[in-house]
């Protein structure tokens, strides 16, 4: 039997610019993600059988353990494309990402999928290989596999490495609200004024140089969700500075803590987390 532990960082988006729909559906974003100190730990076990199977275990009674969660269907890509069929993996997923919240905790445990299998039978997956699985399952997982801050482009799959400028981070979700990206992008695309400021590749210009703007940050959704939803209202009325990452609902801001806000009974606190340089760890 091989056992192998990673960890797999949340992302928050420093920006998310959503320009146009696509033909195919998704739309074209630019946005500046970036990994922090926040973590899921995934444990797999494999060892050899007559017959492919794939049992998921975890921690959470918020996700899905079979053919619907990302990282099933990752090991399965991965799998099928090295026509492996005589195993047994068991992964059993420790949560600590909050759910439905903007932060990957879904495409970043399916990046670590890859990278950890990839790893236990011996790299057979160059770069190439790995992003072309990763664009398959899902826009955030081609970012969520390298980690650190990055340029995201077309529908977020195209990366480009930035530096990564460390500083400290906290997060705040409401308790009982999930927001998909479904529902947050066709409520955007039925705002009348949409705005695109290129705070994108002004932020981009001063990352390369070392420096960051606090002014900087945007995300195009938060405008299109926070008229429906009290709870986040709640937030950007209470918590200065703060900004939604990804679809929601997390709000982040660049402090140790959240800061005159006392509501803990209804929102989940997360204070004195970093960004972070890299994303995927392997455990000893």
């Amino acid at each position: 039997m091989k056992k192998i532990k990673i960890k797999t960082p949340a992302k928050i988006n420093l920006t998310l610019e959503v320009l146009n729909k696509r033909q195919d559906g998704f739309h074209n974003i630019q946005s500046i993600m970036q990994t922090i100190s926040l973590y899921d730990i995934l444990t797999f076990e494999l060892s050899e059988s007559n017959f492919l199977s794939i049992n998921l275990s975890g921690n959470s009674g918020e996700i899905p353990y079979n053919s619907n969660n990302l990282v099933y269907k990752a090991a399965n890509v991965f799998f099928e494309r090295l026509k492996i069929s005589n195993c047994k993996l068991s992964v059993f997923i420790e949560k600590h990402i909050p759910v439905s919240a903007g932060l990957a905790g879904g495409s970043t445990n399916a990046a670590g999928t890859l990278l950890a299998l990839n790893k236990v039978f011996n790299n057979p997956f160059g770069d190439f290989e790995l992003n072309e699985l990763c664009s398959k399952l899902g826009s955030d997982l081609n970012f969520c596999l390298k980690g650190g801050c990055a340029l995201c482009t077309s529908r977020g799959e195209i990366i480009e490495p930035l530096p990564a400028y460390i500083q400290k981070v906290s997060l705040i979700k409401p308790k009982n609200l999930g927001i998909s990206a479904k529902e947050a992008y066709t409520k955007f695309s039925l705002l009348e004024n949409k705005v695109n400021p290129d705070n994108t590749h002004k932020l981009k210009n001063l990352l390369i140089k070392g420096e960051f703007n606090n002014s900087l940050l945007y995300n195009s959704l938060e405008k299109a969700l926070l008229q429906d939803y009290p709870q986040l209202q709640k937030i950007k009325c209470n918590v200065k500075n703060s900004l939604m990452t990804g679809s929601g609902s997390a709000f982040f801001v660049l402090e140790d803590k959240i800061k005159n806000f006392s509501d803990e009974n209804n929102y989940m606190i997360y204070e004195n987390l970093i960004t972070t340089k890299s994303g995927i760890i392997f455990e000893d």
